[in-house]
């Protein structure tokens, strides 16, 4: 059984695609972080609960990830996967249910960096998000649907 995480919080903002040019051409380096999956309460006996951590397939619903994720592609997610900079993640927006996004950073004006969400097509702005605790997973194998041989390994 999988949990269902909580929204993000009201820190989210959404940033325009000016904003989103606006970036210093380098980036800091590359960081990586473990996915931590939420427990599910007092049915999670320490050490007797592994269901959080198990990989699951989820079918991609809309073209907002294409051309990269298109429409009945089915996605393998790993829970307590390694997310980076570039990663393509499963988590919850407010008032947008799961979604697959690309997990990203940019830079402040004011010195440091945001982690933002972005959608491929450019048909939403990206959002920055509180930090990559809100990830609940991140894609580690693609498949499309009818064509066994098109499977694209992530990680």
């Amino acid at each position: 059984m999988i949990d269902v995480p909580p929204a993000l919080d009201a820190s989210c903002v959404r940033m325009s695609d000016a904003d989103l040019t606006r970036a210093a051409p380098r980036l800091p380096a590359r960081r990586t972080f473990p996915i931590q999956p939420e427990r599910a309460g007092e049915e999670a006996v320490e050490g007797g609960d592994c269901s959080a951590a198990e990989s699951f397939a989820l079918r991609v619903i809309g073209g907002s990830m294409a051309p990269e994720f298109l429409e009945g592609d089915i996605v393998i997610i790993e829970p307590q996967g390694l997310a980076r900079e570039g990663s393509y993640v499963l988590l919850q927006l407010p008032g947008s249910g799961w979604v697959l996004r690309q997990l990203g950073r940019q830079l402040r004006p004011e010195g440091g960096a945001d982690w933002v969400l972005r959608v491929l097509d450019g048909s939403e702005p990206a959002w920055v998000i509180p930090g990559p605790q809100v990830v609940r997973g991140v894609v580690i194998q693609r498949s499309r649907r009818g064509r066994p041989r098109q499977v694209k390994w992530y990680g």
